[in-house]
């Protein structure tokens, strides 16, 4: 469901302030407290503030502005994905999520799920599962990098090989048209190479913007993924490689290759 024109607003004035109030809010959009109080909750159901008395604040107690700022962009589009990627996940099996704000909204899109197992390097979806009705939870071991809340590095590494897994989600900042699967970090990659490696079932999920990105590191190619869940139509050139390789491409408007 997309935002309103009045949630839009707040989200745009909690990126610039930080916090903000219901009466305050109901005085300035002309609206009831009632209408601020369900915008604020909708918004925070979302992942996309934080309850505080009164009102909302931003999230920041894990990722940095840079991050928040992602999780913001193209959030349609990114829930859109995480519902696709959470309708190919069955209730009662195990599965690994890593960092990214894609794969936090495949997070979000689980929590009415039972039975799972989830194992996940990064802190946001730890907590946004945390009250779900899971079999197990499961936060990786390692040091955490406090710009968004990843769980990375060798020990990270040697924490997910131990695990075997039904499924893999993972995110990246980058998608070549020729089939490549990119990162900025070495040391992120190494850990969804890891997870990729341990999963019997691998999911990559991504918003139309990772084609426009140029990221060095590879992750893994098209051959190495089950499905590839996108917003929208991809570009041809990249249809092609998925079809090649067998790897099925879901949008939501189709039913991929």
């Amino acid at each position: 469901m997309s935002l309103n024109e009045r949630q839009e607003q707040i989200i745009e004035e909690l990126r610039t302030i930080g916090k903000v109030d219901v009466e305050t809010l109901a005085a300035r959009f002309t609206v009831t407290a009632q209408t601020v109080r369900r915008d604020l909750g909708e918004l925070c159901d979302r992942g996309l503030a934080s309850r505080i008395h009164g009102g909302a604040r931003r999230l920041v107690s894990t990722s940095s502005i840079g991050y928040e700022d992602r999780r913001l962009f193209n959030i349609d589009g990114k829930e859109k994905v995480g519902r696709i990627a959470a309708g190919l996940i069955p209730n009662d099996c195990s599965l690994i999520l890593n960092i990214g704000t894609t794969t936090e909204q495949v997070a979000h899109a689980l929590t009415q799920h039972s039975g799972l197992v989830v194992i996940s390097n990064n802190i946001n979806v730890i907590q946004i599962l945390r009250d779900s009705k899971l079999r197990d939870l499961v936060i990786v071991g390692g040091g955490v990098r406090r710009s968004d809340g990843a769980i990375v590095g060798d020990d990270a590494v040697e924490f997910i090989a131990k695990y075997k897994v039904d499924y893999a989600v993972i995110g990246a900042s980058s998608i070549d048209v020729d089939g490549s699967i990119l990162d900025f970090d070495s040391r992120e990659v190494a850990v969804s190479r890891t997870i990729l490696k341990n999963a019997r079932t691998s999911i990559l999920v991504a918003d139309q913007s990772k084609f426009e990105r140029n990221a060095p590191v590879r992750i893994c190619n098209l051959s190495e993924l089950d499905y590839v869940i996108l917003d929208g139509e991809p570009p041809e050139e990249f249809l092609e490689a998925a079809k090649s390789c067998g790897t099925r491409v879901v949008t939501g408007e189709t039913s991929g290759v």
